[in-house]
Formats: structure tokens, sequence, C-alpha cells
């Protein structure tokens, strides 16, 4: 199968949306950005929502689900949750998260240089790039772990890369 490859980041103005608030820090944060497909945003929402992990805990998943966010770019969504010092990774509901089998979602961390301690912690961080796709499976299971500082954004990263449509996939 074909790897899932798209950027998003986008040279040129970043869009004015509204700053992300409200969300519980426990909660995932999910953005719609695609709105084409009612029934394939119905069927993310359903598997985001199923329990995950070995211990099948529930899932916390806040949803931005506004016309507003129609075809916003990566840097549309960061520049939105920049004030957010708990959040360290927010996944974007993207016309191929709408299209593509598995609907994977892309994973963007929202860390920058000025959140790590030097240039060799911030190239560690982003050794495999600053996004990757999950399944929705995926998308409470790698929140919560770096959440608590389980594991790195460029773990799940790698383990994206290791699959052969680049796609991270719990067990």
């Amino acid at each position: 199968m074909a790897r899932i490859t798209d950027r998003h980041r986008e040279k040129g103005p970043v869009r004015t949306l509204l700053v992300v608030t409200g969300h519980d820090e426990i909660d995932a944060l999910v953005v719609r950005t695609d709105y084409r497909d009612e029934q394939a945003w119905q069927d993310v929402v359903a598997a985001l929502m199923k329990p995950w992990g070995e211990r099948q805990y529930e899932a916390h998943v806040h949803f931005i689900d506004d016309p507003a966010w129609a075809e916003a770019t990566v840097d549309d969504v960061l520049a939105a949750v920049s004030g957010d010092e708990d959040l360290s990774v927010v996944f974007l509901a993207d016309r191929v998260s709408m299209h593509a089998e598995y609907h994977p979602l892309l994973a963007v961390t929202t860390l920058t240089r000025e959140d790590c301690a030097d240039d060799e912690d911030y190239e560690q961080l982003t050794e495999f790039g600053s996004e990757f796709r999950t399944i929705p499976a995926g998308a409470p299971e790698v929140h919560a772990n770096l959440s608590i500082g389980n594991l790195g954004f460029e773990e799940f990263a790698a383990w994206a890369q290791d699959d052969p449509e680049g796609i991270f996939r719990p067990l």
C-alpha cells in the first residue's frame, strides 16, 4: 500500500481563528478541517470514542466541529492553540482523514524550539517530523502518553514512519 503523505504547512499568512479554550487537559483535542462528508466525520467520531488500550480506558476527546475551521492549515490550528501550555499534541480531521481508509488523523506537536531545553532537545523531538498520521484509536493513547511524559512525540512519529502506510497503529 502507498504511504499517506501530504504536507499541510503552507507559506503565507495564517488565518485568524478563534483561540481554542475550554477543553479539559485530559481530553485529546481533535479539530475538524474538512466538511465535505458528514458520514465520514460521524465514523471518525465513533472511532475516537471507543475505549482504548489493553485496559480499555474511556476515551476523553474534545471536538472542534465548526465550519469556520474548514480548510484550516496546520499553521492555522497551531496558532489557535498556541496559548495552551498543557497541550503538546493536536489532531486534525482533515481531507485525508475523511477520505482515506482507516480515517487517519494528523497528529501535530504543538511544541516549538522555545519549549525545549536546547537545540538538541528540539532536534530529538522532531527527528521524525513534527506530524504523523494515526488511526483514531491511537489518538487517545498518543495524547495520554504525551500528557504524562510516558513517551515522547518522536517515539510515536517513529512508529508511524515504520508502518508501510506511514500511520501509527496501537497494538
